[in-house]
């Protein structure tokens, strides 16, 4: 298993990446040209680095078949984040996938 501070950067790569996919589907609402003056271009771009850079210290502390699907909560994240911030909606079929996203999770600790 892993200790508090893990679950800690845990929470932070993935929310930091969900937090970068909002502001890169914020920056795609221009143009080409625009999009290169476009705050919200940067903004995302940090916030995946940073979510990057946390992603690869997990890795070297811990196993790969870990950390990769504890990364599918960045899916909970941004339907929750989407549904504040960009309007959309959360539907039953969302909801389901969630579900079985946290279902997944939890076997692999249980297992």
């Amino acid at each position: 298993m892993f200790d508090m501070l893990t679950g800690i950067l845990i929470f932070l790569m993935t929310l930091l990446g969900s937090i970068g996919a909002i502001f890169l589907k914020l920056a795609s609402r221009c143009g080409l040209i625009a999009l290169i003056k476009n705050k919200f271009l940067y903004l995302g771009g940090l916030f995946y680095f940073l979510s990057a850079i946390l992603n690869i210290y997990l890795l070297k502390i811990m196993e790969y078949s870990i950390v990769l699907p504890i990364a599918s909560l960045t899916y909970v994240w941004t339907l929750l984040l989407a549904s504040k911030f960009l309007n959309e909606k959360i539907t039953y079929n969302k909801i389901a996938g969630i579900v079985f996203i946290s279902l997944g999770i939890i076997f692999i600790f249980i297992i």
